[in-house]
């Protein structure tokens, strides 16, 4: 039970990323462009400070380096071609609304982050508690940015702060999924070359969404050296995050 809360603290903290969406007296031109971009960043700063190397780690405990680097840029690509291609499919259902395709695709990125972030949290939390409740807290912090890249575009989209509201939750509520996977079936069977492949991918699919998605979609509106700050922001306060946590 202890190990569930502590998942769903983790998951449900991307709740936080929909406060934006309630500040008043902001311009949409102002205000897009600093989540995206600082969402990018954080993105980003995750897929290389954290999950690459954790992937990595996982993958190397019975391999050698270079095989193992290999295999991790192998599902990194493949990461990157689904997600891709479901930007694509998406994009011919949503191809006149570029903020709602842009939600919509960072939903999807995200379930399949957080469902293997949702599995480790589980496991290291029943394993050690202490570790589990440390792992929580830096997932807590980078899911909010996350929890962000999704409420934005969709509240801009729709004008719809409910609709915002229950895709952010969609998308923070999958950690806690992983969590029940993990407890009913994963728990005896998982691999840490099974593991490490889905956080390459998860890596591959957020460097897409950072640098093919938020990034270009920030581009739509005026850019100054606010919204461009940003970016180096998000990357600060994760590289600060992964250094203390």
């Amino acid at each position: 039970m202890i190990s569930f809360l502590v998942t769903s603290f983790a998951g449900l903290s991307t709740m936080f990323g929909v406060l934006p969406i309630f500040w008043h007296g902001y311009k949409e031109e102002k205000i897009i462009p600093i989540c995206l971009l600082f969402a990018a960043g954080v993105m980003l700063t995750i897929s290389f400070s954290s999950l690459f190397p954790e992937s990595l780690s996982l993958i190397a405990e019975k391999r050698k380096l270079f095989p193992s680097i290999l295999f991790v840029l192998i599902f990194i690509v493949i990461g990157i071609i689904f997600s891709s291609k479901i930007s694509q499919k998406i994009e011919e259902v949503f191809s006149s609304n570029y903020l709602y395709r842009l939600g919509i695709i960072s939903v999807i990125a995200l379930i399949f982050h957080n469902i293997p972030e949702g599995i480790t949290t589980f496991l290291s939390s029943n394993h050690d508690l202490s570790l589990g409740i440390s792992l929580s807290l830096g997932i807590a912090l980078h899911n909010i940015p996350e929890g962000i890249s999704v409420a934005v575009p969709i509240y801009y989209a729709t004008g719809s702060k409910k609709k915002a509201i229950i895709f952010t939750f969609i998308s923070g509520f999958s950690e806690l999924i992983g969590a029940v996977i993990a407890y009913l079936f994963l728990a005896p069977l998982i691999t840490s070359f099974l593991l490490g492949a889905i956080l390459a991918m998860a890596a591959g699919i957020m460097i897409h969404i950072s640098l093919y998605e938020l990034i270009p979609a920030s581009f739509h509106y005026p850019l100054t050296k606010w919204t461009v700050l940003s970016f180096f922001v998000g990357v600060s306060v994760m590289l600060i995050c992964h250094f203390f946590i």
